[in-house]
């Protein structure tokens, strides 16, 4: 009787470690991080809307007045640049040229009764910035931008007997703000405020053979646009 007893607590323990023996551990797999850095280039097309008021100053003259127009259109674009990610920070610069339908126009009466339309535009501008910015999370970044600007400003003034019209490309300046947020590893969508200073046109009058400098017309705008962009 007792060999049997021992028998079966000899059995009962060897098949305890054998089922012991049978249990296989495996370590969890690796967990996969989703990360994204904007290091690189890119490249990308926007559309927006500018608005703002062109002054135009005459001198004595023409009885020494400012007169301020209401300016607006809509703008659209290509730009490219390139990104360069430090921890959080972003540094960066871009280039862009725009179409632009930025126009102000009005009637005004000047001395003597006669009435006149007086207008300026933008034909075509673009910039090229600085972009500093700070990445909250790994696919959406904040910015400041600024640097410098450029374009085609054209200011002319008619009335029923003849008019005239006078256009340069102009330098100046701009500074703005924007966010961009990464939908995929290669493509970001943005939307960025700017306001642009093109700086002063000379106006002058042309009779015969003299001609007198008759004032300047400014041309500031604020420009609101959104952006897609393509990062290699």
């Amino acid at each position: 009787m007792k060999s049997i007893i021992l028998a079966s607590v000899l059995a009962l323990t060897a098949g305890s470690a054998f089922a012991a023996d049978a249990v296989v551990y495996n370590d969890p797999a690796p967990a996969v991080v989703d990360t994204f850095s904007w290091t690189g280039g890119y490249i990308g097309v926007n559309a927006g809307y500018a608005g703002g008021k062109f002054k135009t100053d005459f001198n004595e003259l023409l009885g020494d007045v400012s007169l301020r127009g209401n300016a607006s259109g809509f703008i659209g674009g290509v730009q490219a640049g390139y990104n360069w990610q430090f921890d959080q920070a972003v540094v960066g610069i871009e280039t862009d040229i725009q179409g632009s339908g930025v126009k102000s126009d009005f009637d005004v009466s000047v001395p003597g009764g006669t009435l006149v339309n007086l207008g300026t535009k933008v034909s075509w501008f673009g910039t090229t910035r600085v972009r500093l910015g700070y990445t909250p999370v790994d696919r959406f970044l904040v910015y400041a931008t600024g640097g410098v600007a450029y374009g085609k400003v054209k200011t002319y003034a008619n009335n029923y007997l003849d008019g005239s019209s006078q256009s340069d490309t102009k330098v100046g300046y701009t500074v703005g703000a924007g966010a961009e947020y990464a939908i995929t590893n290669n493509v970001t969508l943005k939307t960025e405020y700017l306001y642009t200073d093109l700086g002063k046109l000379k106006l002058d009058y042309v009779d015969l053979d003299r001609s007198w400098r008759i004032g300047e017309a400014k041309s500031q705008f604020h420009t609101v646009r959104v952006g897609l962009n393509y990062k290699f």
